[in-house]
């Protein structure tokens, strides 16, 4: 572990996939400490898979946690989690934060595919994903929020995502909810009552020359074409098993 401070516990992960030369994908790093412990599980074909798994609570009050992982060219790797993550207050006053940051090499693959984020009252948490892609990477990324647990009021969650392909920002999005965030988060022009809320991103390269037309997925779900061989699903439900199957059958649909 980094380190337990007054400040509460640093934590990071580090994952980095490589084309092994035999038609599967290595991974010559793969370290995790504290509360992020990292497990490679069976692969299919060419890709890698792993899963992380939370070894404590958290994220609490003070925590920053880091997760990091780099897809080179030609290698594939899909990430998943073993269990929701909740964030939780902590002794530490002030917010928490949980960092990803993602990057995928020209040829290279990357599914990140977590289990959703708790926001459990009393909490704070602050997350930023960004992701670097080159021109011809492709991505699926799912975030999924759930704001509180069955029965209470969310805390604090702001979440931040920013894409870019080939240096260039395809997507810039922040989201905040719960206690202190601006007025009407839980109004109908945000998430109308709804608790669960998620978007997924889909970079494949040819987007560009065949874009996606943007249409309504139902009534609670929508898919945007971005400036970019991407495109955005956002979702909101009442809970996180209507939210999953929302974005499930909206990926079955980009084939």
């Amino acid at each position: 572990m980094d380190g337990v401070t007054v400040t509460g516990v640093r934590a990071t992960a580090r994952i980095l996939a490589r084309d092994d030369g035999r038609g599967g994908t290595s991974l010559p790093v793969l370290e995790g400490d504290g509360p992020l412990a990292l497990r490679r599980t069976r692969a299919s074909g060419a890709e890698a898979r792993v899963m992380l798994v939370g070894a404590m609570s958290g994220p609490l009050g003070g925590d920053r946690f880091a997760v990091e992982a780099k897809v080179a060219e030609g290698a594939r790797l899909s990430v998943g989690s073993a269990a929701a993550t909740i964030a939780l207050p902590g002794q530490t006053k002030g917010e928490a934060h949980y960092d990803v940051r993602l990057d995928v090499a020209d040829g290279g693959e990357l599914a990140w595919l977590p289990e959703q984020l708790i926001s459990a009252r009393g909490s704070d948490l602050y997350v930023t994903t960004r992701v670097e892609l080159g021109a011809r990477a492709r991505l699926v990324l799912r975030e999924e929020q759930v704001l509180g647990r069955a029965g209470e009021e969310p805390g604090r969650l702001t979440s931040r995502l920013t894409v870019r392909v080939e240096g260039r920002a395809v997507l810039d999005q922040e989201l905040a909810c719960g206690p202190g965030a601006p007025g009407g988060w839980d109004g109908s022009a945000v998430l109308g009552g709804r608790r669960a809320v998620g978007q997924l991103v889909v970079v494949r390269p040819e987007f560009a020359t065949e874009p996606v037309a943007a249409r309504m997925l139902g009534e609670e779900a929508a898919l945007m074409p971005l400036a970019g061989p991407a495109v955005l699903v956002s979702a909101v439900a009442a809970d996180a098993l209507r939210l999953r199957r929302l974005l499930d059958e909206a990926l079955a649909a980009l084939g």
